[in-house]
């Protein structure tokens, strides 16, 4: 069985709790054996990182590294843009299928379900974000799409038998929809709704989870209309996702966000195929998208996914909503390690998880990592 060392400068171990120094990770076969002060000779091969940090987990990634999942939903894509993920530092993803006419959702699903038979690295399930979306919030899903769970729909999610994200809006979906979902062991996370706090209560008892991309795609909470926003922000169990890219979410907001719900929100990309990639224009089904100082847009300005890594998202989160970078670390691998119930497998360095790593420079960029006990290098590019 393999054994692997890192030595750490620094340490942020998931928790919350401020880094320690001057650490040293023991990994055996895809398992951290061991977390020890460093000792003074080093074992021989020890990797030696400024940070290491529990490696990032994106609920939320549509494409990287020139693949786009709505275009090609199949395990070699899937394998694709989990590497180009590791660019940014994710050591896990949910590849997101979004919304598409007809049934392609079903690809989707079967895709997934073959790229976790074959064991493909970093891959914890699927994230199907749509079609069941209000009409009122389509963003840039196309609108002709977008319609309500049926019967049918139904049946197969609840026998999909693989960790599933999915996300709708509450308030357009059949009495009772979202309890069977959950029960079937579905994630429901609200998202692209027009929702009012009361209905979101309503799904919540049902048994949703949380929201995705918190602020984007939902009304702006308002005096006497709290909303989706503001229902999420004040409430005790729901997670959220949120994009930090200084385009879908401004700083104060961020900030507020991290201040309401700080063992709640999730750092995710919403990543289009031109992170880590080489395109800069593409065609997301039939709207033309490109990527502009940063920013990934349609023709009429609507944001079309992000172009963005978790390590950006970190700094964002740090550098421009004050937040530190602990509580930010943790955004990126407890939390949503959390929101999948995977809290006691990954999200930690602590003897027992799996061998799972994000390993930063000083400035907060990825530079590499571990993925079950094995290095970013030596995984498969797709």
């Amino acid at each position: 069985m393999t054994h692997r060392y890192v030595h750490a400068e620094t340490l942020y171990d998931g928790s919350g709790a401020p880094a320690r120094h001057d650490c040293l990770v023991e990994v055996t076969g895809d398992r951290i054996t061991a977390v020890t002060r460093a000792p003074t000779r080093l074992p021989s091969g020890t990797a030696r990182v400024a940070i290491a940090a529990p490696g990032f987990i994106d609920l939320q990634i549509n494409g990287a590294a020139d693949v786009q999942f709505n275009d090609d939903p199949s395990p070699v894509a899937i394998a694709r843009i989990a590497h180009g993920a590791r660019a940014g530092g994710a050591a896990h993803v949910l590849p997101t299928f979004i919304t598409a006419d007809g049934n392609g959702w079903h690809q989707a699903l079967r895709a997934a379900r073959d790229a976790l038979n074959a064991h493909s690295p970093g891959v914890l399930g699927l994230h199907l974000e749509g079609p069941f979306l209000s009409p009122r919030r389509p963003g840039i899903h196309p609108a002709q799409a977008i319609r309500p769970l049926a019967e049918a729909d139904l049946a197969l999610l609840e026998t999909a038998q693989i960790p599933l994200l999915l996300t709708l809006a509450p308030e357009e979906q059949p009495p009772g929809a979202i309890r069977r979902l959950a029960s079937a062991g579905i994630t429901v996370f609200a998202g692209h709704t027009a929702a009012s706090a009361a209905q979101i209560d309503a799904a919540v008892a049902e048994g949703l989870r949380g929201v995705t991309h918190l602020w984007n795609a939902m009304p702006a909470p308002q005096g006497r209309a709290p909303g989706v926003v503001g229902r999420t922000l004040t409430h005790p169990t729901l997670f959220a996702g949120i994009i930090a890219d200084g385009h879908h979410v401004d700083p104060l907001n961020l900030m507020l966000a991290a201040r309401m719900m700080p063992n709640r929100l999730c750092l995710v990309t919403d990543a289009m195929r031109t992170y880590a990639g080489q395109v800069t224009e593409f065609d997301l089904m039939g709207t033309p998208v490109a990527l502009r100082d940063g920013r990934l847009t349609g023709p009429d300005g609507t944001l079309a996914g992000a172009h963005l890594g978790l390590d950006t998202a970190l700094r964002l989160m740090v550098r421009s909503a004050g937040v530190p970078v602990e509580q930010a670390v943790a955004m990126a691998s407890a939390t949503p390690a959390r929101v999948l119930r995977l809290e006691g497998e990954l999200g930690r360095i602590a003897p027992g998880y799996r061998a799972s790593l994000t390993h930063l420079n000083t400035d907060l960029h990825a530079i590499g990592g571990l993925v079950d006990g094995i290095p970013f290098e030596d995984l498969p590019t797709g």
